[in-house]
């Protein structure tokens, strides 16, 4: 009797042990399949390439048929709605840098182009005073330097011939009628002849045929305008001179160069057939006129030339530092950091006293470029850390989880999920997909619609609490293109173009 006892308990506690395997075992198997279930639920999934792509379960997407990916709605950290998280591997792969906001005194670097000129102020014209023939040049090709006094041609002259012989009967008498004398030698003044060539005509007693004319400055002629033998009148040009010892560097100044430079300023330049030499001179003059060809204004340095280094013509390159007093004490940040988008720009802020990266965007005001730097106005201070390399990186991580970017900037917080609903309608041509599509997206809630003319099946995708697909459907059949699970009425259908009638 024990021993039956003893074997129904063995039993019983088998009978337990094999229920608890076959039944026991499988039910946590599918808690935790339903766990996992529970955990895709919880995801959208979207694709890398059509970010407008939202669905609730993994698959291919209806556009490229890529694989859809899992879109983080929540970061868990905490952080405002708008704000990205990114793990530092990531932040490490996109090559994402970031770096603190500081103020500075802003200086801008203009560089201008320019060419060396004679000063105006030193050209002269050399002229005869009086109407005769050239007899003989004595600076004959340009380019010849001539210094002050310097015989440079000589001219025949009736008149002057004449007022030499009155010259002399008046030196016969100078002494009873001194009027008469000096009135004959003032004539000759006149004419611009020096008194040592009227003294040498009073001793030797005299007439010369051929007076010397010389030069009143000094300089190099940088123009011939006379040959031997030309008749020349009083007044007429000989040669033009221009006197090389100062000379002037004209820079073309941009419009939009022209706020940062004024007179006084410093400025260093080069000459680029001098590349051993350094140069620097002071800003003297701006032209207040803008060349309406070249849209420039003229930039003028005055500088000396010893040794006559400078020539006209000669190319330069200055480089002035402009100090931006106006912005004194203003944020200044890397070109590289800033993302435009039309009017607006924009930066990525990475949030203070987090351990996981974390950005957040930022509309900003910007004043000047500094070289590669542009200067703040408005949206920042001073201790803030934001991208300064990878911010287009960033940027379109954002955008993929639907954060505000710099596409999209007025959404706050994730648009809503949408369906997409792939099915079949009828058409034949380019003029049913445009009234397909169009039918389609008269629909509230719609976001996209494309029907391909070959597979005859649209994509459509849309805001699941605005509509549903049978509603999509049914606008399509109202404009006369069966669909799936509606057909459209004869009416509608008759009325559309020989060229869309499907039906046979």
């Amino acid at each position: 009797m024990k021993k039956k006892i003893v074997l129904y308990f063995v039993i019983l506690i088998l009978g337990i042990f094999l229920g608890w395997l076959f039944f026991h075992a499988p039910q946590s198997g599918n808690e935790k399949h339903d766990h996992v279930a529970e955990a895709l639920k919880s995801k959208i999934w979207t694709c890398a390439m059509h970010p407008q792509i939202r669905m609730d379960k993994p698959g291919k997407c209806p556009i490229c048929a890529m694989d859809l990916i899992p879109l983080n709605l929540n970061n868990g950290i905490g952080q405002d709605a708008g704000a990205l998280h990114m793990s530092k591997e990531a932040v490490q792969l996109a090559n994402v840098m970031t770096s603190v906001v500081s103020a500075r005194n802003p200086v801008k670097e203009v560089r201008l182009y320019g060419k060396v000129q004679a000063d105006e102020r030193l050209l002269q014209n050399q002229v005869t005073h009086l109407t005769g023939r050239i007899e003989k040049l004595l600076v004959n090709f340009t380019g010849e330097p001539v210094r002050k006094g310097q015989k440079l041609a000589q001219i025949y002259s009736p008149e002057l011939v004449t007022a030499q012989q009155e010259l002399l009967e008046a030196v016969r008498s100078k002494q009873s009628q001194p009027e008469i004398y000096e009135a004959a030698r003032e004539k000759l003044h006149q004419w611009k002849l020096t008194d040592e060539q009227i003294s040498d005509l009073e001793h030797s007693g005299q007439v010369q045929t051929n007076i010397d004319i010389l030069s009143n400055t000094g300089g190099v002629v940088t123009a011939r305008r006379v040959n031997v033998g030309d008749y020349v009148s009083q007044g007429s040009v000989l040669y033009e001179i221009s006197d090389l010892s100062r000379v002037w560097l004209l820079f073309d100044a941009y419009e939009s160069d022209l706020p940062f430079l004024k007179t006084g300023d410093k400025i260093d330049f080069m000459i680029q057939s001098l590349p051993e030499s350094s140069f620097s001179g002071i800003v003297k003059f701006i032209d207040p006129v803008i060349d309406p060809v070249n849209r420039v204004a003229k930039v003028r340095v005055e500088i000396g030339n010893p040794g006559a280094k400078l020539k006209p013509e000669m190319f330069a390159t200055g480089l002035l530092k402009a100090n931006l007093q106006e912005y004194r004490n203003k944020l200044v940040i890397p070109r590289s950091a800033v993302l435009w988008t039309g009017k607006r720009s924009i930066v990525y802020i990475r949030e203070a006293k987090t351990d996981e990266p974390v950005f957040s965007i930022r509309e900003i005001e910007l004043g000047p470029v500094i070289g590669d730097s542009y200067v703040v106005t408005d949206g920042l201070k001073a201790g803030e850390e934001i991208v300064v390399q990878g911010a287009f990186s960033v940027d379109a991580a954002s955008q993929l989880e639907g954060k505000p970017s710099m596409m999209n900037q007025k959404e706050k917080v994730m648009p809503e999920v949408s369906e997409n609903s792939i099915f079949g309608v009828s058409g034949n041509c380019d003029l049913c997909k445009e009234r397909i599509e169009k039918a389609a997206k008269s629909v509230d809630g719609v976001q996209n619609a494309i029907w391909d003319i070959k597979t005859k099946k649209i994509c459509v995708t849309y805001a699941k609490s605005r509509t549903t697909s049978e509603t999509i459907q049914k606008a399509i059949g109202g404009v006369g293109h069966d669909t799936e699970k509606f057909k459209a009425a004869d009416k509608a259908y008759n009325q559309l173009p020989g060229c869309c009638l499907y039906r046979k």
